[in-house]
């Protein structure tokens, strides 16, 4: 964690639709997160991702084998976290 100082936000249901967003966790499930929002969120969304994570755990989850990010949002976000 980055030391945000707001560490929560309000994650959309059609972001999260296949469980409750109110039951995540923004820790435990840092990796379901970083790949949702990367693939999926709006400009809120990814600004609170890059201030809330390390930027190395971003790049760990992108280039991870079990990324579950979409082939273009793979492509995207690899050259912005260059």
């Amino acid at each position: 964690m980055n030391g945000d100082k707001n560490p929560t936000i309000s994650f959309r249901q059609s972001l999260f639709w296949d469980t409750d967003s109110k039951k995540i966790d923004v820790e435990k499930n840092a990796r379901y997160i970083i790949e949702r929002v990367l693939d999926f969120g709006n400009d809120e969304e990814i600004r609170w991702l890059f201030r809330h994570y390390r930027r190395a755990l971003l790049q760990e989850v992108l280039n991870g084998s079990r990324s579950g990010l979409h082939k273009k949002s793979k492509a995207l976000w690899s050259l912005v976290l260059q």
